[in-house]
């Protein structure tokens, strides 16, 4: 039968107190034994002391001394005087002491002669009788009494039991009081007990429970709403882990997480796919990449284990993939596959422009450096040191110009949102840049005009919308020729666009190839035209990136009539 904890409890207790009650009578009982016989050893002891005294230091057996003392001590009181080597000289109980054996090994004669007396009882030798015995030194002699061990001396020895009474009285009072104690505890351990078995269910609610006001009380109540604080993190941490995988599944990236023995604990769709570009064989495991050689530099990482973070790029059928390790404090991993085919493209344009822009820096720093050299290092006169400083300073401005535009440019596709948004008035835009350029139009004898509504009011950048008409204009005064015409109209409308032609009737662009690299950054029809007219390479670059902030696209083409037309569209309003 299985006890209840109650049960346990009171009879662990239960025990203990017994245990503890029971050393306490024998103890009481016991010291109680000892002071009645050291009560009566005492009584004893005076006797053997007036003895003594009656003697008066006679090493020699005075009888007649001790037979007339014999009327004053108790009628009962047998006498014995014993010399040092244990003969009995007087006995009061015995007539012949032939008898008798020598006392020298007798228990009390002995602890006599060690410790100055002794006790023993037992029954005598000589005549049967049953005697507590006590005997004392006294130099040359001992002098021993011995009381009969009847039922009265016995009596006087034996306990007083109402201590013992006493003690099982407080005993059962304490059990009682223990049965209520484990009464009130057994009833938190029990309803913490209905409270685990309930809340180990899993479609159980919390329930609630009033536990005692006690220490135990406040145990039980702190475990509840630790329990409930636990139920309310493990719903959240549930509804969290749906995230992580939906995010996983949904992430454009190949995610695949491993325990430290490398088993597969989740992975996405994505990551299979990747794999199986990377792979030679088709595999639905995620555990390929452990044996696969394409991965034998991230294996290698492993089985070194030189680190938490390990990254490589894998290239594979064309395409660049980034693998990235990352260990946990668990000594689990994840890795995490990613296509960077178009990143590397863009990385390798961004280098290719890179490279450009220092070819494109290198000219007119180059020619800057060798004119001033000259002036400085020449004995020129006036008019050629002029002439040489005149070319510098105009290398200086295509240098401006230069670092101007490409700081544009990186504005716009960096940190557009640094640029303002206001209202544009285009057609007073175009009178600012006519009147802008006049000297230069006068100069190449073009003639500008449009027909724009005086009211065509846009949402964008001033800076930037100024800058397309600019640069298309500044490329037709550049190389277009001279006793030309610049046209600008809004030929179409709709909700949201106003869509516009720029064109010129000078030269135009043999070979329609060119047309589609005309915005591209530094391209040349030919490889000395930007630099012989002194542009940065970047106008058109800029023109189609600020048509591009402005949610725009643009195209251009051959006129039938002659020239080169640009046909592009701008959002009204951003």
């Amino acid at each position: 039968m299985k006890l209840r904890y109650k049960q346990r409890l009171f009879l662990y207790f239960a025990i203990i107190f017994a245990l503890f009650t029971v050393g306490v009578a024998v103890f009481e009982q016991s010291r109680e034994k000892t002071f009645r016989t050291e009560m009566l050893e005492e009584k004893l002891d005076a006797y053997t002391e007036i003895v003594h005294a009656a003697l008066a230091g006679k090493t020699t057996c005075p009888a007649p001394v001790l037979d007339s003392l014999m009327p004053l001590l108790p009628q009962n009181i047998r006498l014995s005087f014993i010399d040092k080597k244990g003969n009995v000289l007087f006995d009061n109980s015995l007539k012949d002491l032939s008898v008798l054996e020598n006392h020298a090994h007798r228990p009390e004669i002995m602890a006599a002669l060690e410790q100055g007396k002794g006790t023993d009882i037992r029954v005598s030798a000589s005549n049967n009788k049953k005697y507590l015995y006590y005997a004392k030194s006294f130099g040359n002699y001992y002098i021993r009494v011995a009381l009969p061990y009847d039922i009265q001396t016995q009596r006087f020895l034996k306990t007083d039991n109402l201590f013992l009474y006493f003690i099982l009285a407080l005993f059962v009072i304490v059990l009682l009081l223990l049965n209520v104690v484990t009464n009130r505890f057994g009833k938190s351990v029990r309803q913490l007990r209905d409270f685990v078995m309930l809340s180990g269910k899993d479609d159980a609610a919390v329930p609630e429970i009033n536990f005692p006001r006690d220490e135990l009380g406040e145990i039980g109540s702190k475990i509840t709403e630790s329990y409930r604080l636990l139920k309310d993190s493990q719903k959240k941490i549930a509804q969290e882990h749906q995230k992580l995988l939906q995010h996983i599944h949904t992430s454009e990236e190949g995610i695949c997480f491993f325990t430290e023995e490398r088993k597969v604990e989740l992975y996405n769709g994505l990551f299979i796919q990747y794999l199986n570009t990377i792979t030679d064989e088709p595999n639905s495991d995620p555990s390929a990449v452990f044996g696969d050689p394409a991965f034998n530099e991230m294996n290698r990482f492993l089985s070194e284990n030189t680190g938490n973070y390990f990254e490589t790029q894998i290239k594979k059928q064309g395409k660049s993939f980034s693998l990235y390790l990352n260990i946990f404090e668990d000594k689990g991993f994840e890795i995490i596959l990613n296509d960077i085919t178009s990143q590397e493209k863009t990385r390798l344009l961004k280098q290719e422009m890179t490279g450009n822009i220092a070819h494109e820096l290198r000219t007119p720093v180059t020619s800057i450096r060798g004119y001033l050299e000259t002036v400085l290092e020449q004995p020129l006169d006036k008019e050629k040191k002029q002439y040489f400083v005149t070319q510098a300073y105009k290398q200086a401005i295509v240098l401006s110009e230069l670092i101007q535009d490409i700081g544009l440019i990186t504005k716009m596709e960096e940190v557009p949102q640094m640029f303002k948004l206001e209202a544009v008035d285009i057609d007073r835009l175009l009178r600012t840049l006519k009147e802008d350029l006049s000297l230069l139009l006068q100069e190449r004898k073009i003639n500008m005009d449009w027909t724009i509504p005086e009211n065509l009011i846009m949402t964008g950048n001033y800076h930037l919308l100024y800058a397309v008409f600019r640069n298309l204009t500044d490329n037709v005064i550049r190389y277009a020729g001279e006793n030309i015409a610049i046209r600008i109209s809004k030929y179409n409308e709709d909700k949201d666009f106003c869509y516009f032609s720029f064109y010129d009737t000078g030269t135009g662009i043999s070979g329609e190839n060119h047309l589609n690299r005309l915005f591209e950054r530094f391209y040349r029809i030919n490889e000395g035209r930007t630099r012989d007219t002194g542009g940065s390479g970047l106008g058109l670059s800029i023109v189609k990136n600020a048509i591009a902030f402005h949610k725009g696209t643009i195209v251009a083409k051959n006129r039938t009539e002659g020239g080169l037309e640009f046909l592009f569209k701008l959002k009204k309003n951003l």
